[in-house]
């Protein structure tokens, strides 16, 4: 089997718990806040079923049918699978994966827009990221609320914690651009990146 997907870990996750069937494993991920954190879609949900399933991670315990439904199979958690949830887990908090952020990139080609208009998009994700932020903290309020276990919402702090620094860092960066710390020459590079290329 390849890699274990990030889906296909959550899967294993609840199914550890109880034998589930596809339907009721996607409105776990979405009770417990986990959709904003992993794209769920119908059809990757059950590719995720039919992959783990080959790949002996995962076995149907139960098939049903009530009145003219489509049937519903019940899966379960193999040991095996939880074998290969566990490693995958490791690895995932154990190493550093490279990552791609787009925002990262988007900052470092800023200075092709005009410095008003570069500031006017940087306000406006300020205020979306204040908003995110104010979401993820009212979600995290609601899951302790219902009684969710601090270890099982322990990802919406980092994801806070991202959206303070990433707000932080955006609304840093208007301020350099206000208070002229930051050299702008739209779609022009410096002397000395001339005379090196």
């Amino acid at each position: 089997m390849r890699t274990l997907t990030i889906l296909g870990l959550a899967v294993l996750r609840l199914l550890s718990r109880q034998p589930q069937h596809p339907y009721e494993v996607r409105q776990r991920l979405r009770e417990e806040g986990l959709d904003h954190l992993i794209k769920v879609t119908h059809g990757a949900l059950y590719h995720t079923f039919d992959v783990l399933t080959k790949a002996a991670l995962i076995e149907t315990v139960e098939t049903t049918r009530e009145g003219k439904r489509p049937e519903r199979t019940v899966y379960a958690i193999t040991d095996e699978g939880r074998e290969v949830a566990l490693e995958r887990l490791r690895e995932l908090l154990s190493t550093l994966q490279p990552e791609y952020p787009t925002y990262c990139a988007a900052l470092a080609f800023m200075s092709l827009l005009p410095k008003e208009d570069a500031v006017a998009q940087l306000e406006r994700r300020a205020v979306l990221l204040e908003a995110s932020l104010a979401s993820a903290t009212a979600g995290s309020d609601a899951l302790v609320k219902r009684g969710v276990a601090a270890i099982d919402i322990v990802e919406i702090r980092h994801l806070q914690a991202h959206l303070r620094a990433d707000l932080d860092l955006t609304r840093a960066i208007v301020e350099d651009i206000h208070e002229g710390r930051l050299d702008w020459q739209p779609g022009e590079r410096s002397t000395e990146e001339k005379a090196d290329g």
